[in-house]
């Protein structure tokens, strides 16, 4: 019998076989210095016993030496017979390494070890909708001899060579096994395997409850995290990332470039930088909110790198894929690297592609190596390699979902800094989930920072009440001047009606460059073909533009690079279109002439007018607002809507402010009092409750850790309903979709990669109206579609059409 491996073969695109599957030594040793990487990163984390590291180096050490019975190994292709499935759980039998070789450690160390191995692939116990039968269902009423059935024959020779390696090298790693290696045959380690598996089910058979020791459930998951983590990066064969992207001389080097440029640190920026501890920083757009957020991290890192011994992670948290991608590329340009910056969203790997194609890679061995190393970025930060990621929320929250699937990014994200940017986007519900999570990240060490340039103080408050630790308010000084940006007009006119019409294109003939943001998608079209031509007859090609939610990925990604040709801040100022939805809003760095609006709640509004005289190189430029139409939706009952898309009540109090100060600048500093008076208002105090409450439910749900290795793949499911849409090809791209595929011959993922530029974006309760397509893996529909005007309708089940922009 060969060597004992822990790993199958590899194979080549060709299907011919590679050398053998890693040796099993190997990957418990690999699995070893992994969880010493991550704790070098990770440092101390509050609350935890001093253990808490070696229980996790000696998990890690024994997390799979029960792959020695001829069965798995026969399962992996490493015995003379043909391979078959096996059955059994190894991890389990790996639970009898622990009683043989920490016979004199005391009880509950062993206990944590013993619940980490055994929990490091499935679940201990879960209902009827458990996907994956749970460990202790499978063994939990076997006999001491059923139990020792199940797991051999094994090699007894390789069994003694395997403890003797064991034993050497948890010695040589300081970790705590007996002094003497224990002489003992493969009857002893089923036995022992099976008395540790009894004591595990005494302990997690049950949630816990009075008298647990309280912070156990999170301890729980922490280290199951860890070991999990560090698995993965075995297996992955990936090192973390050690310099940081953002440099220690930053600031310097900050004030030094401003310096050059005739310019200096703002006082809020310094102030910021100043601050150790949970940050609040409120200042207007394009006053370097961004760069005052980077010299608060700086001081956070170095911080915490003092008090846990760690190399704290950064994670810049915002609410779309487009204002990700946008924030992404401006550190890489601020710090001057792109080394070390992680994407943590859904289409990361579709970011990085598109990039690369930006770049020039036109060719198709050109576009299969730039989908390849794309496919690479994205697993990078899937493994947690880099120290700097943006990102969703949505993929913090996971953490939530603990088990050995999710557990690990709550580990990641100890002692780590946090950073929120545009946190009024989010609705009551998803709010409150977020505001749970900081309170866990709070409670790991970690410190959270919320950025906005209108942050009402409802909103403020419960930031500090989920941080439940003193939170530092930091705003410009009263003697700086707020920019004079703009100036509000309101309009009893719809945004489509024929006297909008006429007004916007009176703009368009005067030489402007007019942004225009409708509520909804088929609004937006409306507007766009009722422009277009008399812009470009004007203005020439490519100086009209529509951007929305339903494109392909690679049109998006075409007409967002025109739009920044044409728009963006900084650069040349230049006459032209531009038509969206709140796509619009918090995305690209946009600075156009004058706005034309639908009235929507205030805190979209005052992004909207963010997007025209952005830099406040114009005197006060026009914003005007058109009222909306108010009426039902499918769904909704009798509640009203603004558009289809925006709650009534919110709006109309945005509207009775506005028409207040018909024709006045807007005074930046009383957006915020603007805000207070729609968040003290009956709706507001209802939007406050909602938000407690959604917080409360979500940390009953999911962060007591009560049970912490139970099955939860329903909850995740239903987790990943409410962040998640689907995404289908057109009918006509199924032939350009299936040759995509294709183009990266063995390498399923990268031609994935590349057909994934046909995907059209669609609400998650859109699926009815799909089709699954199982050849190409992709759901499928019959739809009108323009590259220019993207998604069109959607024809599904019988007598059943989805307009873009009738039902959102």
């Amino acid at each position: 019998m060969n060597e004992l491996r822990a790993k199958s073969a590899a194979f080549e695109s060709t299907g011919q076989p590679q050398p053998p599957g890693e040796l099993l030594t190997s990957h418990l040793e690999n699995t070893l210095h992994a969880v010493l990487n991550i704790q070098e990163r990770v440092g101390r984390i509050p609350g935890l016993p001093d253990a808490f590291w070696t229980w996790t180096a000696s998990a890690a050490l024994l997390h799979d030496a029960g792959k020695i019975p001829q069965g798995f190994q026969r399962m992996i292709g490493n015995t003379p017979q043909p391979p078959r499935i096996w059955g059994e759980r190894h991890e389990v039998l790996s639970l009898g390494f622990i009683g043989l070789l920490l016979g004199q450690y005391p009880a509950e160390g062993r206990r944590w070890i013993a619940a980490a191995v055994a929990g490091h692939h499935r679940a201990f116990t879960g209902g009827a909708d458990a996907r994956k039968l749970p460990v202790f269902t499978q063994y939990g009423t076997d006999s001491t001899a059923e139990f020792t059935a199940r797991f051999l024959p094994a090699d007894e020779e390789q069994f003694t060579r395997l403890m003797g390696w064991l034993h050497r090298t948890a010695r040589a790693s300081g970790l705590p096994v007996d002094e003497k290696a224990p002489t003992a045959g493969l009857g002893e380690l089923t036995t022992q395997a099976h008395e540790v598996l009894d004591e595990l089910m005494d302990r997690w058979s049950h949630p816990l409850g009075y008298g647990e020791e309280d912070g156990d459930g999170l301890l729980a998951v922490l280290l199951l995290g860890a070991v999990t983590m560090a698995d993965h990066l075995s297996s992955a064969h990936a090192a973390l990332h050690q310099r940081h992207p953002l440099p220690s001389d930053y600031r310097g080097r900050f004030a030094e470039r401003l310096a050059a440029k005739g310019h200096a640190v703002r006082p809020q920026q310094e102030q910021a930088g100043d601050t150790r501890g949970h940050l609040l920083l409120r200042s207007w757009t394009a006053s370097g909110k961004t760069e005052g957020s980077l010299l608060w991290t700086r001081t956070q890192i170095d911080d915490l790198a003092v008090r846990t011994g760690g190399s704290p992670r950064v994670f810049y948290v915002l609410p779309y894929l487009a204002s990700i991608n946008a924030m992404t590329d401006r550190l890489r340009r601020e710090l001057g690297t792109a080394d070390g910056i992680g994407v943590a969203h859904s289409k990361a790997a579709s970011y990085h592609l598109a990039r690369s194609l930006a770049d020039g890679c036109d060719h198709d061995e050109d576009r299969t190596s730039a989908a390849g190393k794309a496919h690479s970025r994205a697993e990078a930060t899937k493994n947690f390699l880099e120290l700097v990621r943006v990102g969703t929320p949505y993929q913090l929250l996971r953490g939530a979902l603990a088990g050995p699937v999710h557990s690990s990014i709550l580990v990641d994200s100890a002692n780590s800094v946090f950073i929120l940017d545009e946190l009024h986007a989010f609705d009551a519900r998803r709010l409150g989930m977020i505001l749970a999570m900081m309170r866990l990240w709070a409670r790991t060490g970690g410190r959270v920072a919320v950025l906005s340039a209108t942050l009402p103080t409802a909103l403020a408050e419960l930031v500090g009440e989920a941080l439940q630790q003193p939170v530092h308010l930091v705003e410009a000084p009263d003697t700086a001047l707020a920019p004079a940006r703009h100036r509000i007009h309101t309009r009893t006119s719809h945004l489509t009606d024929e006297a909008s019409i006429t007004e916007i294109q009176a703009r368009l003939t005067e030489g402007h460059s007019v942004l225009v943001v409708a509520n909804n998608v088929k609004d937006a079209i409306f507007l766009y073909e009722a422009l277009a031509p008399l812009c470009t007859q004007l203005h020439g090609e490519n100086s009209a533009y529509l951007l929305h939610s339903r494109y392909r990925r690679m049109d998006r990604n075409a007409i967002e690079t025109g739009i920044l040709d044409r728009f963006e801040a900084g650069g040349p100022r230049r006459p032209g279109l531009l038509v969206g939805t709140q796509a619009l809003e918090v995305s690209l760095n946009i600075d156009l002439d004058v706005c034309h609006t639908s009235a929507a709640d205030l805190e979209a509004l005052l992004q909207r007018f963010g997007r025209a005289n952005r830099i406040g190189a114009l005197p006060a430029v026009p914003v005007i607002v058109h009222q909306p139409a108010y009426g039902t939706r499918r769904g909704s009952g009798s509640v009203l809507w603004a558009d289809g898309v925006y709650e009534e009540t919110p709006t109309r109090l945005a509207w009775d402010i506005l028409t207040r100060h018909e024709g006045k600048i807007v005074d930046e500093r009383m957006t915020t009092t603007w805000l207070d008076q729609v968040y003290a208002s009956d709706w507001g105090k209802q939007w406050h409750t909602d938000v407690q409450s959604h917080q409360r439910d979500f940390e009953d749900a999911f962060l007591t850790f009560a049970q912490p290795f139970d099955d939860r793949t329903a909850l995740a499911e239903n987790f990943d309903a409410q962040f998640d849409g689907t995404e289908a090809i057109l009918s006509t791209d199924q032939e350009d979709y299936a040759a995509a595929l294709d183009e990266a011959p063995g390498n399923t993922k990268t031609g994935r990669l590349l057909a994934d530029e046909y995907l059209i974006p669609m609400p998650h309760w859109a699926g009815g109206l799909t089709r699954y397509e199982k050849n190409l893996k992709v759901r499928v529909i019959d739809g009108d579609y323009d590259p220019v005007l993207g998604l069109l309708a959607v024809r599904g089940l019988p007598q059943q059409v989805y307009r873009p922009g009738e039902v959102l």
